[in-house]
């Protein structure tokens, strides 16, 4: 019910603002472009089936609601996976939505190790969560670090992409994605599996609001994370 609840009201704005506000026949494009970016980013992240809940609450629900730590660790993979007890710890805080005591003792992590892939991703993660889902110059770095200690690994592109979304930059977060996925190959892993539904999902998205041809798959334009800086 939550979905048809969200198309209807998009379609009610879209009905409202022509009708009440009468805009130009050439602007209708661009409104319907800019609803549908809206809707799929409420189908990326939305979690229709749970209940309504103020800001701080979502906060606080942060492991269930955006279930971040699952992706990490799936996408990660043993070979890049840390041995660090200070990661663990600052899962431990992030689940309860305490980002800024997170990372503090990720940033230990990473002094310790400045190899430790999983704790740069995980830094750049909480980061991102402490400015309320907006990448910062900080966030950023954390994850080109991590691009840099592990390029064939799709995590940071895939969190990278995931920030540019909640930012509405989709196009962005398309480049991302699809490079991170290129770079995997077709290897059959889950991790893989992963990556590709989340790709082809979001294009489809973009294909049907007239952003890309369809059926576009964008080889060889992807985007590298070290490409793509805060706002």
């Amino acid at each position: 019910m939550s979905w048809i609840m969200a198309i209807g009201l998009a379609l009610a704005a879209f009905v409202v603002a022509v009708a009440a506000f009468r805009l130009p026949r050439m602007t209708w494009a661009s409104l319907a472009a800019a609803l549908v970016f809206g809707l799929a980013g409420y189908t990326l992240q939305a979690s229709p089936d749970l209940r309504g809940a103020p800001a701080s609450l979502a906060r606080t629900a942060y492991s269930d609601e955006w279930q971040l730590t699952d992706a990490r660790r799936l996408l990660v993979g043993d070979e890049y996976r840390s041995r660090s007890n200070w990661l663990v710890t600052a899962d431990a805080f992030a689940s309860r939505g305490q980002f800024t005591d997170a990372a503090d003792f990720l940033r230990i992590a990473v002094e310790q190790n400045p190899a430790d892939f999983e704790a740069w991703l995980a830094l750049g993660n909480v980061l991102t969560e402490q400015a309320d889902g907006v990448l910062t110059q900080a966030s950023v770095y954390a994850y080109r670090e991590a691009s840099t200690i592990a390029p064939d690994n799709p995590a940071p592109g895939y969190f990278l992409g995931l920030a540019l979304i909640r930012q509405g930059r989709m196009m962005d977060a398309r480049g991302v994605w699809r490079s991170a996925l290129d770079q995997m190959g077709e290897d059959g892993t889950e991790a893989q599996a992963f990556m590709a539904e989340r790709t082809e999902r979001l294009e489809t998205m973009l294909a049907q609001a007239g952003a890309i041809p369809a059926g576009e798959t964008a080889v060889g334009q992807g985007v590298e994370p070290a490409e793509v800086g805060a706002e």
